[in-house]
């Protein structure tokens, strides 16, 4: 790679006055980090020229590429009519176009969107209208203050959204600011949590019935179930079982309980479904997105709901069951602009169809990456993948933390020229769903090549 001294001069002033996200700045500042100066379809330039390949689609939201001509120009164009204008009292025409077209492509039922900016506080909202919708009814339920989660879940960094939180890594620290919520077991069926599990088990059904036993016991108190269907993204790409979507939208029935949907990573497309809830016929009461809304050009986030759920917050005044939330870019007109330009993109492009043949072919693989020494798993949903690296995979022991053997994979892979991250000893892999089949083998090839190389 190119060093002209360029890169470090901006390193140094990086290193004086920011703070990242995620990042121990011990080991931060004693890191070549690239510094991205351009982008270009799946590829990031750092200010020496040096070329990437953005093998997480810059933290799960680029859908179409970086500089796609189309939501430039629908952007450029918005910015020449108006910046923005407030969402409180007022409206414009990209705001009200993006809900309609997101109502049309959204699980049928989903009816209402409200706008926000990013995935935590679409989860805040759909909280706070969840516990809002029981205070509200005919005769008010305000005990209903308790939401069930799955374990080692992750929704988002804001305070509610961490109370329904439960990676410990991640959230201890904050357990005494946060509201108390019921723990349900998630599927992770390589680390089953549930010691007298059945052989037999399918669909997550042990842990449904855990699931249906909480609600039971609590069902004059609980508001809703909050999930991240399909995959439990954050917990290191962790695959539910076929049917478990549907079991949990059952239970949710069953108790009349609110069905909370987190499809801010897996939807707009990664499963291979446009949410992935539709994946099994599914609507959720509430369903949050936001990372690919715009394509992952600009923040936006949406927090959508049924019309059972909406008339709950009508009154006969302004001071009588109305949602008193909002943020000060709330349906802002270039994030609008950019995501109608995102989803005609689906459309024209067929990019649902594509990620379904990309998928397979990662899958390939996957296969053959499973079998190296010590990956204990490699899993995957549509264009989400992670790889589990273990010291022995035949008995299930992890690496001790302190080698951080997920993040030395990630810095074999950039010096290849491929930018993945690791949650822990996972390594994530996730492309840019405009992919090719050439520049995925290409990420495939340099994944497998860094694992193996620092794990053998």
């Amino acid at each position: 790679m190119k060093r002209s001294g360029t890169q470090e001069k901006w390193r140094s002033r990086d290193r004086k006055v920011l703070w990242h996200p995620f990042a121990q700045h011990n080991l931060w500042e004693t890191e070549d980090f690239p510094v991205i100066a351009s982008g270009d379809g799946i590829y990031l330039f750092d200010v020496e020229g040096n070329k990437y390949i953005d093998g997480v689609s810059s933290i799960w939201l680029n859908v179409h590429g970086h500089r796609k001509p189309e939501i430039d120009r629908e952007i450029e164009e918005q910015l020449h009519r108006m910046g923005h204008s407030t969402f409180l009292g007022l409206s414009h025409p990209p705001g009200i176009m993006l809900a309609e077209k997101l109502v049309e492509i959204a699980p049928p039922g989903i009816s209402r969107v409200f706008y926000s900016d990013n995935g935590s506080t679409a989860m805040e909202i759909a909280l706070k209208m969840s516990y809002q919708y029981w205070c509200q009814q005919e005769t008010p339920e305000p005990d209903r203050n308790l939401f069930v989660r799955l374990t080692n879940a992750y929704h988002g960094d804001t305070l509610g959204a961490v109370s329904v939180g439960g990676i410990e890594a991640f959230h201890a620290t904050y357990y005494p600011l946060i509201f108390p919520t019921l723990a349900a077991p998630a599927p992770y069926c390589r680390r089953c949590p549930l010691p007298d599990a059945q052989a037999d088990c399918r669909a997550g059904s042990g842990c449904l019935a855990e699931l249906e036993k909480i609600i039971d016991e609590n069902r004059e108190r609980v508001a809703g179930i909050v999930i991240e269907p399909r995959v439990q993204g954050a917990t290191g790409i962790v695959v539910q079982p076929e049917g478990f979507i549907r079991g949990v939208r059952d239970i949710c029935d069953k108790y009349g309980v609110l069905m909370v949907a987190d499809e801010v990573a897996v939807g707009l497309g990664r499963t291979g479904h446009m949410f992935a809830c539709l994946s099994e016929d599914v609507t959720p009461d509430l369903m949050s997105i936001g990372k690919g809304l715009s394509g992952g050009y600009l923040p936006m986030a949406a927090t959508m709901t049924t019309e059972k759920v909406f008339d709950a917050f009508r009154g006969p005044d302004h001071h009588t069951n109305t949602f008193f939330h909002g943020h000060s870019f709330t349906g802002n007109p270039l994030g609008c602009a950019a995501s109608l330009a995102s989803l005609d993109l689906f459309e024209k492009e067929g990019t649902i169809d594509k990620v379904r043949k990309r998928s397979e072919q990662a899958a390939g693989w996957l296969k053959r990456i499973a079998e190296l020494d010590h990956v204990g798993e490699a899993r995957q949903a549509g264009l989400m993948m992670g790889i589990e690296l273990e010291e022995d995979p035949a008995t299930k022991t992890p690496y001790d933390p302190s080698m951080m053997m997920g993040r030395r994979a990630i810095m074999a892979a950039r010096q290849k020229g491929l930018i993945i991250r690791p949650l822990s000893d996972v390594v994530i892999v996730m492309p840019p769903l405009c992919v090719t089949e050439a520049e995925l083998d290409t990420i495939m090839r340099i994944t497998m090549e860094s694992v193996r190389e620092v794990t053998e």
